[in-house]
C-alpha cells in the first residue's frame, strides 16, 4: 500500500476544497465483511488530476459527477480523479471493506463470556480508508453526516448524537473535523447516561463488563465533570461538540482515542479486579488527557503529521497538570490528593523514563521533528518524545513563561485556528503574542534538539565555613530549575531529611550560587519542573544511600530515584547498589507510584537484563525479601494499595513455587488479599515459568474465568510452559497463523520469553527476526509494534542476538514499524551489554 507523502498532501489540499461526507454502513453482512457507501462534496480550485484513498475487500463502483469510474483502476489503495475541472465534485463509492482483528480500522470482537459482538473504529493515522473512502489528511476537514444499519439489538454511538429509525442509526451532523477523528462503536453496549451542564455524558462498556462499570461510574462521571469544568475555567472557548461519550473498547491498542464527542479507551481501564489508588488515579489522568483533545487535536488539528508531538505533548500537561487542580467531589468521586500520590509524582516515575530511554537512543528524534516525509514515518514518532519529553517541555515552559501568558497564548491559539488546521509556527506564534520573553528562541532549544542534557553540582568551599554552587551542564539548553538543600534533622535518629530552602536557578548560570554551610543533601531539579539527567555530588550521594527514604516529598524521592535509574543505565552505578538501596528504602516508602516504578525497574531491568544469568538467583532472592517486608508492614489492612504491589511483584520474583502456589490453592495470600482473576492467572502464569503447573490447571483456570482476560491469560501460561512442544504450538501461533488477535498475540509473546528457560528457548532466538519480518509484511504497523515489543527476545543478553539483529536490519529490509522498535530494542541490548561490561571491566 502505498503511503501519502508530505508533497503529494500539500498538492492535494492546494486543489481541493473538501466540504461534506455523507457514509453509510452496514454492519449486518456477516463475520468477515460489512458494507460501506460514501458520497464527497468537494471543489477543485483549478482544474487537475488527484486521487482518493480506500483499502476495500471489493470495490463494487464508482462514480464522479454521475458518471462511472473503473474499480479495477484502483491501485494499491488510491483511485485516481483523472481530468478534474474546477468547481463542485461529487464522488460515490460502494465498497465491501473487511474487519480487523489488529485494532486498526473496523475492529471486530465477540465477546467469549455470553458471545456478544461488538465492532468499533480506531483511523488514527491513516486508517480511514479501512472503513470508508476519503481523501486522507489532516488539514481536509469536512461535515460528516453517518448512517449505520446495525443488528437489531445493538446500539451505535458516534461523533454526533445518534437515533434509531426503522433499524438505521442515524449520527447529527459534525462539524468540520479531520478523516481520522470519525468514530463509530457498535455493539449491544451496557450505557450509563446523565449530563452535566446540558451537555449529554454517557459511559459504555460490554455487556459482561457492566457490573464494574456500574461500580465505578460514580467516580468516572465525577472526574469527567471536574476535568469539564476545569477546562472551561482555563480555555475561553467552549467545548465545540453536542455530546460526550467515553466507550471502553475490547482489544484496544492505545490507552485511548480522542475521537470528537466519542473517547473510545482500552476496557481494561474497567477494573475487574483490585487496583490501587495509583491506577484509578492514572484512568483520571487519561480522561484528562482526551478530554483536552477537544480542544488541542479536535478543535484545532494539526496540518500535517510533523505537529503530532503537539496535540500528544499538550493533552500530556494537560491531562497531569488538570487533573492536580481539579477538586472533585459529588456522589463518589476522590480527590486526587487521596488518590496515594501526587499527579506530577506518577509522571516523574513512570511517564518521563520512557522520554529519557527514547531520547537516548539512534532513533531519537526533536520534540517538533522536521523530516516527517510521509504517513508511515510519521507512526513511527509517535513515542516517549511526543509525549513525556514534550509535556515536561510544555512544563518548563510554564515554569519560564508562567501560567498566565501561557493560557493567554494557547486562547488565541483556540479563537484563531478554531475548527481549522495549525502548525507549530502558528502556536509559538500565539504564545509569543502574550509575552515579551523570545519564546521562538526557546521554540529552537527546546523543540527543535535531541538529547537529554546532564545537570552535575559542584560545591565549592568558600570562607567561614559556606559553600557556594556551580551547576555544570552537558547540553544546550536553557533551563529554569529548583536546587533543594536539606540538612539532617538533628532532633531526629531516624535518618530524616529537612528542607532548608530552595534554590531557583536559571542555567546556565553566570555566577556560582552561595548556599551557606556545606548541606547533607544539594538536589538539582527539586520539584522535577524540568527535562534533565541529574548527578550528585559525592558527599549528596552518600546522604542519598543513607537516608533517600528520610526525604520529605514524594516528588523530591522520585527526582532522586530517577537520577540513581539514569545512572545504572549510564554506567555510573552499579545495578547491586541499586537494588541494595531499594532494599535499604523502599520498605519504608509511602508512595505507591514510587513503589511500582522502581520494583519494576529492578525486576524487569536489573535483575533480567543488567545482571547476569549467575547473578540473577541472588537479585530475586533481594527483591522476594523487599515484598515480603511491604507485605508484613501492611498487615494492619491500612494500605492496602501497597500490599497489593508488594504481592504482585513477589508473586513475579519468586524463585521457587511453594508460596504461591500455595495462595492459589487457598485462594487468598494470608492476611489478604483475596486472589482475583487478576492474581489467579498472575500466579499461574509465574508456575507456568517455573515448570509447577500443566495444560490441565490452565484449562480449569480457563473454565473458572472464560472471559476475555481469561483468554489472555491462559495464552500466556500455556506459552510460558518449559516444554518443547508448548513452545512449538506458541511460535506456530504467533508467526506461522494470522489467527491470533492483537490481544491473544501480545499475552501469547509475553509468556513466551522467560530468562529462566534460556536453554531451551534458543533456537527460537535465530527464529525470530526472519519470522518477525514476516509476520509485519503480511499482518502490518500494529501487529509490527507488538512483534518488535512483546516478541522481541529481550532476556538474551548477549553478542550473538545482537549481531543477529543488526543482520537483519541491514539485510532483511524490516517494515519501517518494525525496523524502528528492532533499532530500539538492539540499542537497549548493546546498553545492557555495557552496563554488564562496565562491572565486568
Amino acid at each position: 500500500m502505498s503511503v501519502l507523502t508530505r508533497d503529494e498532501a500539500q498538492t492535494r489540499a492546494e486543489l481541493l476544497d473538501v466540504h461534506h461526507y455523507t457514509i453509510e454502513l452496514d454492519l449486518t453482512g456477516g463475520d468477515e465483511t460489512f458494507d460501506s457507501r460514501t458520497l464527497i462534496r468537494f471543489a477543485a480550485r483549478v482544474d487537475g488530476t488527484t486521487f482518493v484513498e480506500l483499502k476495500p475487500a471489493e470495490l463494487r463502483s464508482v462514480t464522479l459527477d454521475g458518471h462511472p469510474l473503473d474499480p479495477e483502476a484502483l491501485d494499491g489503495n488510491r483511485l485516481a480523479l483523472p481530468h478534474l475541472t474546477a468547481g463542485e465534485h461529487e464522488l460515490l463509492v460502494d465498497a465491501r471493506m473487511r474487519y480487523s482483528r489488529t485494532g486498526e480500522g473496523m475492529h471486530r470482537f465477540t465477546d467469549p463470556t455470553d458471545g456478544e459482538t461488538y465492532v468499533y473504529t480506531q483511523l488514527f493515522l491513516d486508517d480511514v480508508q479501512r472503513v470508508f473512502a476519503a481523501f486522507d489528511q489532516p488539514d481536509l476537514k469536512a461535515v460528516f453526516d453517518l448512517s449505520v444499519k446495525a443488528p437489531q439489538d445493538w446500539t451505535v454511538l458516534a461523533n454526533g448524537i445518534t437515533e434509531q429509525a426503522d433499524g438505521v442509526w442515524k449520527a447529527a451532523s459534525t462539524p468540520l473535523i479531520s478523516t481520522y477523528l470519525v468514530a463509530v462503536a457498535a455493539g449491544p453496549w451496557h450505557s450509563v447516561r446523565t449530563e452535566h451542564r446540558g451537555l449529554p455524558f454517557g459511559l459504555h462498556c460490554r455487556r459482561s463488563l457492566a457490573p464494574y462499570l456500574d461500580a465505578d461510574a460514580d467516580e468516572l462521571l465525577d472526574v469527567t465533570r471536574a476535568c469539564y469544568d476545569r477546562y472551561h475555567e482555563k480555555f475561553d472557548e467552549p467545548y465545540p461538540f453536542d455530546s460526550y461519550d467515553q466507550a471502553f473498547v475490547p482489544e484496544f491498542n492505545a490507552g485511548a482515542m480522542e475521537n470528537p464527542g466519542l473517547v473510545t479507551f482500552r476496557d481494561e481501564f474497567v477494573y475487574r479486579s483490585a487496583v490501587t489508588d495509583t491506577e484509578r488515579q492514572t484512568r483520571a489522568m487519561v480522561i484528562a488527557h482526551e478530554m483536552a483533545h477537544m480542544w488541542f487535536g479536535d478543535l484545532v488539528t494539526l496540518k500535517w503529521w510533523d505537529d503530532i508531538w503537539l496535540n500528544e505533548s499538550f493533552a500530556e500537561y494537560m491531562g497531569y497538570q488538570t487533573l492536580t487542580e481539579a477538586t472533585l467531589g459529588g456522589s463518589g468521586g476522590t480527590p486526587p490528593r487521596k488518590w496515594g500520590t501526587d499527579t506530577w509524582t506518577d509522571f516523574g516515575i513512570t511517564r518521563k523514563s520512557w522520554g529519557y530511554d527514547a531520547d537516548q537512543r539512534p532513533s531519537t528524534h526533536p520534540v517538533a521533528p522536521e523530516a516527517v516525509d510521509d504517513t508511515a514515518s510519521a507512526l513511527l514518532n509517535f513515542d516517549g518524545i511526543s509525549y513525556a519529553k514534550g509535556a515536561s517541555a510544555l512544563r518548563q515552559l510554564v515554569a519560564w513563561l508562567g501560567e498566565k501568558d501561557f493560557l493567554a497564548g494557547i486562547n488565541t491559539h483556540f479563537a484563531r485556528h478554531k475548527f481549522a488546521n495549525a502548525t507549530l509556527a502558528d502556536f509559538i506564534d500565539n504564545l509569543a503574542s502574550a509575552t515579551d520573553r523570545d519564546v521562538h528562541a526557546w521554540a529552537d532549544a527546546w523543540l527543535r534538539t535531541t538529547g537529554v542534557d546532564t545537570l552535575t553540582p559542584r560545591i565549592a568551599p568558600g570562607e567561614n565555613g559556606t559553600c557556594a554552587l556551580t551547576v555544570d551542564r552537558a547540553g544546550s539548553r536553557p533551563h529554569r530549575i529548583t536546587a533543594g538543600v536539606y540538612d539532617r534533622d538533628l532532633g531526629d535518629d531516624g535518618g530524616q531529611l529537612v528542607l532548608r530552602e530552595s534554590l531557583h536557578l536559571d542555567l546556565p548560570q553566570t555566577d556560582a550560587h552561595p548556599i551557606g554551610k556545606r548541606p547533607a543533601l544539594l538536589l538539582l531539579n527539586d520539584g522535577d519542573l524540568t527535562y534533565a539527567k541529574v548527578r550528585f555530588d559525592p558527599e549528596s550521594f552518600e546522604t542519598v544511600r543513607k537516608d533517600l527514604s528520610g526525604l520529605p516529598r514524594p516528588l523530591t524521592r522520585a527526582v532522586v530515584w530517577n537520577a540513581l535509574r539514569d545512572a545504572v543505565r549510564d554506567g555510573e552505578l552499579a545495578p547491586g547498589a541499586y537494588l541494595e538501596t531499594a532494599r535499604a528504602h523502599l520498605p519504608l516508602e509511602t508512595d505507591l507510584a514510587i513503589v511500582q516504578g522502581v520494583l519494576a525497574f529492578a525486576s524487569s531491568y536489573i535483575a533480567d537484563r543488567y545482571l547476569t544469568a549467575d547473578e540473577r538467583p541472588a537479585a530475586l532472592a533481594t527483591l522476594s525479601e523487599l515484598c515480603r517486608d511491604l507485605i508484613r508492614r501492611t498487615e494492619d489492612g491500612d494500605n492496602p494499595g501497597l500490599r497489593l504491589v508488594a504481592v504482585r511483584h513477589r508473586i513475579d520474583v519468586a524463585a521457587h513455587p511453594d508460596t504461591i502456589a500455595a495462595w492459589l490453592a487457598d485462594g487468598t495470600v494470608p492476611g489478604g488479599p483475596e486472589l482475583d482473576p487478576e492474581l489467579r492467572w498472575r500466579v499461574l502464569a509465574r508456575l507456568a515459568v517455573l515448570g509447577a503447573t500443566d495444560e490441565a490447571a490452565i484449562s480449569a483456570e480457563l473454565e473458572r474465568d472464560p472471559s476475555a482476560t481469561g483468554q489472555e491469560g491462559a495464552a500466556r501460561c500455556r506459552a510460558a510452559l518449559p516444554d518443547p512442544e508448548a513452545k512449538a504450538r506458541a511460535w506456530e501461533a504467533m508467526f506461522g497463523s494470522d489467527d491470533l488477535s492483537n490481544y491473544l498475540f501480545t499475552a501469547t509473546a509475553r509468556g513466551f520469553w522467560q530468562p529462566e528457560q534460556a536453554d531451551l528457548l534458543r533456537e527460537y532466538v535465530t527464529r525470530y527476526y526472519s519470522d518477525a519480518v514476516a509476520v509485519a509484511d503480511r499482518r502490518g504497523p500494529a501487529m509490527a509494534e507488538a512483534a518488535g515489543h512483546w516478541a522481541f527476545p529481550a532476556h538474551a543478553v548477549d553478542a550473538d542476538n545482537l549481531h543477529l539483529g543488526e543482520t537483519c536490519l541491514h539485510d532483511a529490509d524490516p517494515s519501517p514499524a518494525l525496523r524502528r522498535k528492532l533499532v530500539d530494542q538492539l540499542d537497549d541490548l548493546k546498553r545492557a551489554l555495557r552496563v554488564q561490561g562496565a562491572r565486568q571491566a
